[in-house]
Order: C-alpha cells, then structure tokens, then sequence
C-alpha cells in the first residue's frame, strides 16, 4: 500500500508545491498529487500550476499573511528553476 510520501514523491513536484495545490484547491494531499501529475505532463499544465501558487501568494498577502506569501514566493521559484525545460529562457520575464 503506497503512503502519502509515495505518493507526493511520483507526482513530479515538490511537497511544497503539492501543499500549494492542495491549499488553493481545498483538497488533500493525494489528490493535489494526483492534480500535480496530470498538470505536469498535460500541455498548458505548468503555466496553470504556476497562476495556481501565484493565486495563492496574492492571497496570503491580501489576508497579511506575509511570511506564508514569502514561502509561497520562494516555492514559486523553485517550480520555475525545476520547469525551466518548459519555459526555455524565459523564466526571468515570467517571474512574479
């Protein structure tokens, strides 16, 4: 039986990033996981995920969550570096 750590570690993103969807998405872990994976290798799926932890950011900021909006940031970069294959040099203009 696959546990939740199976199950974000097949999905292609980071924990971080699969939270963001969860949070966003208002669903648990495995089924953010599930969403990570299908977006990952679907065409338009990176872009979409991205807008997703962009959502999120502008929303911790507008509740004045500013140190979960400055986690967000980070993990926002972190999906850009890790899906720069997709992006091909154009990941400083698409930044924040």
């Amino acid at each position: 039986m696959l546990g939740i750590c199976d199950i974000k570690g097949m999905c292609g993103c980071t924990e971080d990033e699969i939270d963001a969807i969860a949070m966003h998405e208002q669903v648990s872990e495995a089924v953010a996981s599930e969403m990570a994976f299908h977006l990952i290798n679907t065409n338009g799926g990176v872009p979409r995920l991205r807008r997703i932890i962009k959502k999120d950011i502008e929303m911790a900021e507008s509740f004045g969550d500013f140190e979960k909006a400055k986690k967000l940031k980070g993990v926002l970069d972190n999906f850009i570096m890790n899906q720069r294959h997709y992006y091909q040099g154009t990941i400083a203009t698409i930044r924040h």
